[in-house]
């Protein structure tokens, strides 16, 4: 959704070298071993009007959190662990206008609360736009379903919300809007300079990996209405094989903002009934199942008829085709200045026929045509 906005290592020990007349001790030398990558599944859930990928969050703290909560919306249009505390902080603690403790901060089961205040905003356009209220909150995370392969997190920055509301001001449900946001960008900054980006961006993945994730294609045969759980689909620590030249990514290094870090828009243009806009484009799991194009000389809101053929072409040097049909590669055309959006969607569709990195240490996106 586009914000509108330590693995322990062998060690291999080098035989001891006899030193003929000489009575010094043996020398023995360490040297750490390569780190392999984590890998994590997800569910995927097809309610046959859109499709969303969840991801679980086992921990908060010192809580095993329950089935009703542990799942999240897995979003590469957004950064930052985005959770509601319905279920997890005492109700006694929630309000509808906050939370109900003083000082600048508290501790519940290992999870501090702090008394910094922000709303975070996420949407496609003005219309769609939903905001979730809530405070700066730090715990011990874990990431991942405990069976197949998690990620344990210190201290990791998120947000912790007491309540949501739609574009229309109607209060959501509980735990309808917990994301887990895995863009470098950043959801909110707080006064102290403090902000929520993605948690892996946090988790030091061992020697020889580098900060970063990496997203397998996923297909569509694994979607369905309950939701499958899928192992392996992402990969926590990049190799030197997925950054070589030769791994068939395309990488563009993002742009650092004050305010939004390092969101993951890239310069491209998109191209569509022979007209051509120069667009900043997001590839978004959570945006489904339209995409959108900003084109600054579209009238009304417009829907691409079926069989309509759309080609971006990045700065970097991707180069995406899709065609539209009736039901699938859905997309909008937009003029930014009624929609209220300037950045064009490529949504989940993308993600099932092609595949997806963010190295968040050389602040750099990759994308691989499959």
């Amino acid at each position: 959704m586009k914000k509108e906005y330590t693995s322990k290592s062998l060690l291999i020990i080098a035989a001891s070298l006899l030193i003929i007349a000489s009575c010094k001790k043996d020398n023995k030398s360490t040297t750490p071993a390569t780190a392999t990558p984590v890998k994590l599944g997800m569910y995927e859930v097809d309610s046959s009007i859109y499709k969303l990928l969840y991801m679980e969050v086992s921990t908060v703290g010192t809580q095993t959190l329950s089935t009703q909560f542990n799942t999240l919306i897995f979003d590469t249009g957004s950064g930052g662990l985005v959770i509601d505390a319905n279920g997890i902080l005492p109700a006694s603690m929630i309000t509808s206008t906050g939370f109900n403790f003083t000082g600048d901060s508290t501790i519940v089961d290992g999870i501090t609360i702090t008394n910094q205040e922000a709303t975070v905003e996420y949407g496609d356009d003005d219309a769609s736009v939903t905001k979730v209220y809530g405070n700066l909150a730090y715990a011990n995370v874990t990431i991942g379903d405990p069976g197949t392969g998690t990620v344990s997190i210190t201290r990791l920055p998120f947000f912790m919300y007491y309540k949501g509301v739609d574009a229309k001001g109607n209060l959501l449900p509980a735990h309808y809007f917990d994301v887990l946001g895995v863009s470098p960008g950043y959801d909110v900054t707080f006064e102290n300079n403090a902000y929520i980006t993605s948690p892996f961006s946090y988790f030091t993945p061992g020697t020889g990996l580098t900060k970063g994730i990496k997203m397998a294609e996923l297909g569509t045969s694994n979607f369905s209405l309950e939701g499958n759980f899928v192992p392996s689909v992402v990969s926590v620590g990049l190799t030197a094989d997925d950054l070589s030249s030769t791994s068939g990514f395309v990488m563009s290094t993002l742009t650092f903002n004050s305010a939004d870090g390092y969101y993951p828009y890239i310069p491209a243009t998109a191209t569509y009934n022979n007209k051509t806009a120069n667009i900043e484009v997001i590839f978004d799991t959570g945006t489904e199942p339209y995409s959108y194009i900003e084109d600054k000389t579209a009238g009304a809101l417009t829907l691409l008829p079926a069989n309509s053929t759309v080609a971006i072409a990045t700065t970097s040097g991707f180069n995406y085709t899709y065609t539209t049909t009736a039901t699938n590669n859905l997309t909008y055309i937009e003029n930014p200045t009624t929609s209220g959006a300037d950045i064009s969607i490529l949504s989940l569709e993308f993600f099932l026929t092609n595949e997806y990195m963010l190295d968040y240490t050389d602040h750099k996106l990759g994308v691989k045509l499959n």
